[in-house]
């Protein structure tokens, strides 16, 4: 891009669209000024549309000559700014200013009309952090492109718009950052959404259903996010987001299955502490799907493997228990589903109220009642717990319906019946893809570079290599640096 700016308005047009990467929030507008064509140019998505009519273009209509930086007065704007260069202006456009420029070059400085969203965004309620931005997209396309600018003020991050829905046009706004995204998976994307020929969309959720790999499994294979830390971290690595006109979350892809398990607050609080919580996500993961079914294998076929200390408790809490194991695990593990899924359906206060109040009464009626024991609620419960502590909600309704199968395989073949699922279920993950990309990276293909910011999190100087599972022409996150001293020079 040349540094300088150029004297015809049609040339500078080309450059800044150049620059900006065929951005089509970027507007042109072209004003006789006497015998001076004047243009001024802005980025609409971050602009006041009334402040730039009444203080810009109304007072430019008035005028017989062109004014000189000297006699920006007559502009009521506080921010006024002479630039010497084509990259000045597309720093500033990308924060919200206009530029005004004269064909004559005695016409060039930037006026600040920026103007935040236009309707206020709530806090994350979804993916709840304590550090971190806790600002959540909303509903309007336009305030989420707003958004994801003011976050990314940088001339390589790409946008395309597309359109879905024969009958009902919906828009869906396509961002990837240039020289980190891979071409292909664009193209791909691109190619996936400009092939649907449906009647309407409503959600971010229906698209990722039209556009994923596997439409059969109970995966999820993009991330949905309403998080703008989550969203902007995610571009930077060199992955695809997409915004749905009417849906408050942003679609990420592609998405390996650790992914599901990371935290945007992962990067904000120490690196050992992040590794602590990533192992525990996982951990958690593998206790929701086998504590319950080890339990009903322990009880039904491996009497051996329950410790003695735990015998005559385990009896005394089944003496009056007339099903078997399988049976009351699945009535305790169906009731614990009831109880959620009712206490989401209801108002927030009597949700909380249903899902506290109706489980204490429910399980203590229910072990009085004989339909279980109490061991078997204490183990539901922790399983239970387990999987909401993934950040991603999907991915804990994933692992609770996995759940049952695995069950109901222990209670008729036990240890066996368990090691089969897990057979098939690491055999299904081993084949699932998200665009072509392996679901289980960086374990397999077992990449040992990328561990470090997968189930582990290193510090940041050692993540200087970016990931190998979508690296586009940008190899390094930064520059190497050489390691400070620990201790100061001392003046002798």
């Amino acid at each position: 891009m040349n540094n300088y700016i150029p004297a015809d308005i049609i040339e500078l047009e080309q450059l800044l669209e150049e620059a900006l990467n065929e951005n089509p929030n970027l507007i042109a507008k072209y004003i006789m000024i006497g015998q001076q064509t004047a243009a001024i140019y802005y980025i609409e998505t971050l602009v006041d549309q009334d402040l730039l009519q009444r203080d810009i273009i109304q007072p430019l209509l008035t005028l017989v000559d062109v004014p000189s930086i000297s006699e920006t007065d007559r502009f009521p704007i506080a921010g006024i700014v002479k630039v010497k260069d084509v990259q000045s202006v597309v720093e500033k456009l990308l924060l919200g200013w206009v530029y005004l420029h004269s064909d004559d070059s005695k016409f060039n400085f930037l006026l600040n009309v920026y103007k935040s969203p236009n309707r206020s965004f709530s806090k994350a309620e979804i993916e709840s952090q304590v550090f971190g931005p806790q600002i959540a997209f909303n509903e309007i396309l336009r305030s989420n492109i707003a958004l994801l600018q003011m976050y990314l003020p940088s001339p390589n991050l790409c946008q395309e718009n597309l359109e879905v829905g024969v009958e009902i046009k919906t828009q869906v706004a396509m961002f990837y950052i240039k020289n980190l995204t891979d071409n292909e998976l664009v193209k791909r994307v691109r190619d996936r959404i400009n092939s649907l020929e449906i009647d309407g969309m409503v959600s971010s959720a229906q698209l990722v259903q039209f556009i994923e790999d596997n439409k059969f499994t109970i995966f999820p294979q993009f991330v949905m996010t309403e998080r703008i830390d989550r969203t902007s971290y995610s571009l930077s690595e060199g992955k695809i987001v997409l915004f749905v006109s009417g849906s408050p979350f942003a679609i990420i892809c592609p998405s390996t299955m650790m992914d599901f398990f990371t935290s945007p607050e992962d990067h904000q609080a120490r690196w050992n502490m992040a590794t602590f919580f990533r192992l525990l996500r996982v951990g958690a993961m593998v206790l929701s799907l086998l504590f319950t079914p080890v339990y009903v294998a322990a009880l039904t076929f491996h009497y051996e493997i329950i410790p003695s200390a735990m015998v005559v408790p385990l009896a005394e809490s089944r003496t009056r228990v007339p099903f078997p194991p399988l049976m009351e695990a699945l009535f305790l593990e169906i009731t614990i589903e009831l109880l959620r899924e009712a206490g989401a359906r209801l108002p927030t206060k009597i949700g909380q109220t249903i899902g506290i109040v109706g489980g204490i009464v429910i399980g203590q009626a229910a072990v009085q009642a004989g339909f279980t024991s109490n061991i078997l609620i204490i183990i539901v419960a922790l399983g239970t717990l387990s999987s909401f502590i993934t950040p991603i909600y999907l991915m804990g309704i994933t692992i609770r319906i996995i759940r049952y199968p695995i069950i109901i395989l222990a209670g008729y073949y036990g240890g066996i019946g368990i090691m089969i699922g897990i057979c098939f279920l690491m055999i299904h993950l081993l084949r699932l893809t998200s665009l072509g990309q392996p679901y289980l990276y960086p374990l397999y293909p077992f990449r040992k570079g990328d561990m470090k910011d997968s189930i582990l999190r290193l510090p940041f100087p050692f993540l200087r290599e970016r990931s190998m599972y979508i690296r586009g022409d940008d190899t390094y996150r930064f520059e190497e640096q050489e390691t400070a001293t620990t201790h100061g020079d001392i003046d002798e």
